[in-house]
C-alpha cells in the first residue's frame, strides 16, 4: 500500500478538445503524498478542464489519468474530495443535517467527523442554523468540510478561500497544511498567489492550454534571478531611474529592475528621495512571474 501512494496522482500527455478547439494540450504532471500542489493559471486556461478530467466529470481525449494507481475506478472516485468553485449547499437543511447526508451519501456516519471539522472551522455555534441563514464565508467553510467529511485521500480544492475574510483564510489555510501533513494528497486551484507561494512546494501553471511552469517554486523564482527589490518605506515614488515596474502597496512596494541595474546604486538613489525603512534584493514574487508569463505569451 505504501509504495502505491508514492505518487497517489499522475498525470500523462493529457489533451482534449471541444468543436475542434484544444483546450488542454499534452500536459503532464504528478503530486506526491501529503503534498500541497498549486494548480495556477489565468481565466480559460484549462484548469477547470483539467479538474474535470480528474474527476472523471469529463473524459480526455488522449493521455493517462492515475489517481492512487488506478484509472479512476469507482472505488477510487469515493476516495476523492472535491471543493466545487460554485456553491452545490442545500439551503434548507441545517448544516449538520448537511455534512449527515452527505457522509450517508459515502455510506459513512459522519456525526463524529463533522463535530471535529465544525470545531477546527470555528462553525459548531452554527451547527443548527440552516444554510440559507449563514454568511458567504460560513458558506466556504460549510462547503470546504463537505469537501472532507469522507475523509478522502486525494483533495481538489477550487477557489478555497473565495469568500473569506483573514482570519478565516487563516483557519482554512491551517486545515488545507494539516490535512496535508495527515498524509492527505491536496490539489489547491486558486488566483491567489501570495496563498499558493505560502502553502505549496510545487505548482503547474498552465496558459492558453499549455503547461508553461512546472516545478518547485524556489527554483522557478531563481530562474528569474534576484531583479526585485522588495521596499518599506515612507514618502513617494515614481519614475525612478533602473526600475521597470513599481508593484505599489501603501507604504511596501515591490519594484522589478531593469537589466543591469545595480542594487547598491538604487539604494543610494531611494534613501535621497524617501525613508527607506526595509530594502530587501530577491527573487519576483510568484504573482509577479505569473504576470510576466502571462503577458509574455
Amino acid at each position: 500500500m505504501e509504495s502505491k501512494m508514492e505518487n497517489p496522482v499522475k498525470v500523462l500527455n493529457l489533451s482534449k478538445s471541444f468543436n475542434g478547439q484544444n483546450v488542454v494540450r499534452d500536459i503532464s504532471f504528478d503530486i506526491t503524498k501529503g503534498e500541497v500542489f498549486g494548480l495556477i493559471g489565468p481565466n480559460g486556461a484549462g484548469k477547470t478542464t483539467i479538474i474535470r478530467m480528474l474527476l472523471d466529470i469529463i473524459r480526455p481525449d488522449s493521455g493517462e489519468i492515475r489517481i492512487l494507481n488506478d484509472r479512476l475506478s469507482e472505488e477510487t472516485k469515493n476516495l476523492i474530495g472535491y471543493l466545487p468553485e460554485e456553491r452545490g449547499l442545500y439551503k434548507k437543511l441545517t448544516v449538520f443535517e448537511t455534512l449527515k447526508y452527505l457522509g450517508a451519501l459515502k455510506e459513512i456516519d459522519a456525526k463524529e467527523r463533522a463535530g471535529v471539522l465544525l470545531e477546527k472551522m470555528g462553525m459548531i455555534e452554527q451547527k443548527g442554523k440552516k444554510i440559507s441563514e449563514l454568511s458567504k464565508g460560513m458558506q466556504q467553510k460549510i462547503q470546504i468540510i463537505a469537501a472532507i467529511i469522507h475523509d478522502p485521500e486525494f483533495i481538489i480544492l477550487d477557489e478555497p478561500f473565495s469568500g473569506l475574510d483573514p482570519v478565516n483564510m487563516k483557519l482554512v489555510k491551517d486545515l488545507i497544511m494539516e490535512l496535508g501533513k495527515e498524509g492527505k494528497t491536496i490539489l489547491i486551484s486558486t488566483h491567489m498567489m501570495d496563498q499558493v507561494e505560502r502553502m505549496c512546494n510545487r505548482i503547474f501553471m498552465i496558459h492558453k492550454g499549455e503547461g508553461v511552469l512546472y516545478g518547485k517554486i524556489d527554483e522557478i523564482k531563481s530562474r528569474y534571478g534576484k531583479n526585485t527589490v522588495l521596499l518599506e518605506f515612507e514618502g513617494e515614488l515614481k519614475n525612478i531611474p533602473g526600475v521597470k515596474k513599481i508593484n505599489n502597496s501603501g507604504n511596501y512596494a515591490e519594484l522589478i529592475l531593469e537589466p543591469g541595474t545595480d542594487s547598491q546604486v538604487l539604494l543610494k538613489y531611494l534613501a535621497e528621495i524617501i525613508r527607506v525603512n526595509k530594502f530587501e534584493v530577491s527573487a519576483p514574487s510568484l504573482n509577479e512571474i505569473f504576470i510576466q508569463v502571462v503577458e509574455g505569451t
